[in-house]
């Protein structure tokens, strides 16, 4: 019997895989994951076997990465960030019922909202909501229905698939539903390919947002009402004074 490893490898910078990540990508036969995620390990584990699908393959992929830990093969399955963070370490699960003789285990990485919040500052230091923008798997309604509920609770936000190819508006219209209740001059910010090659960081209001460069490959943050832009970070102040006091 095989094993079937599902792995979150984080932003992408080899630096930032944890070690028992690295561990099981030295000692498995193979690598299975999405096309851009495979091009970033194999500079650094050549001499793996290593299985790619693109983009909307979700379901093959994870049927592959089954099979193949069934038949006795010792197979990591990677995904960016973490894989149980809009990963596919959900689906692994589902599917598994069907193959009972695969174990699988999963073993986290760093999300992009705690690798973009570091490069940013210090955005997430209370509490904190992630709202995926894709109306790919979750209907628009019931998105922009959370965003109403986030901003009713003054919550930072990390916004993850802010936009892509087909859903180049989706950002613009999360902006004008968090403008019905945070001022336009809240405090935002966001990162554009963290941890790998032409990774940038820019600040910006929640007005400013709505007109932003932004591509798939970004991660944006809007703070609450006690975040406040400090010597080019964007910070949340958690209120240490005040509890000093108590």
């Amino acid at each position: 019997m095989g094993t079937l490893i599902v792995a979150g490898i984080g932003p992408g910078a080899y630096e930032h895989i944890t070690q028992a990540v690295i561990a099981a990508l030295n000692v498995c036969d193979e690598i299975i994951g999405y096309t851009v995620y495979i091009d970033l390990l194999k500079p650094y584990f050549p001499a793996k076997e290593y299985i790619s699908t693109a983009m909307r393959q979700e379901e093959s992929r994870c049927r592959i990465a089954l099979e193949h830990a069934a038949s006795g093969r010792n197979v990591v399955f990677v995904c960016s960030g973490d894989a149980g963070v809009y990963g596919l370490a959900g689906l692994l699960e589902e599917m598994s019922v069907e193959y009972p003789s695969v174990q699988v285990q999963v073993l986290p990485g760093i999300t992009a909202a705690l690798s973009g919040a570091a490069i940013l500052g210090a955005p997430l230091v209370n509490d904190f909501a992630v709202v995926s923008l894709s109306d790919a798997l979750t209907p628009w309604p019931v998105i922009a229905k959370r965003l109403e509920c986030v901003a009713m609770a003054d919550l930072c936000i990390a916004l993850y698939n802010p936009c892509s190819h087909r859903r180049k508006e989706h950002l613009a219209m999360a902006c004008d539903i968090l403008l019905k209740v945070y001022p336009a001059d809240r405090a935002c910010g966001y990162v554009k390919n963290i941890g790998r090659k032409g990774e940038s960081a820019s600040l910006c209001t929640l007005e400013e947002l709505k007109a932003a460069d932004i591509d798939m490959f970004t991660t944006v943050f809007i703070g609450n009402s006690y975040t406040r832009i400090m010597a080019e970070k964007l910070v949340t102040v958690r209120g240490y004074a005040y509890e000093g006091q108590k």
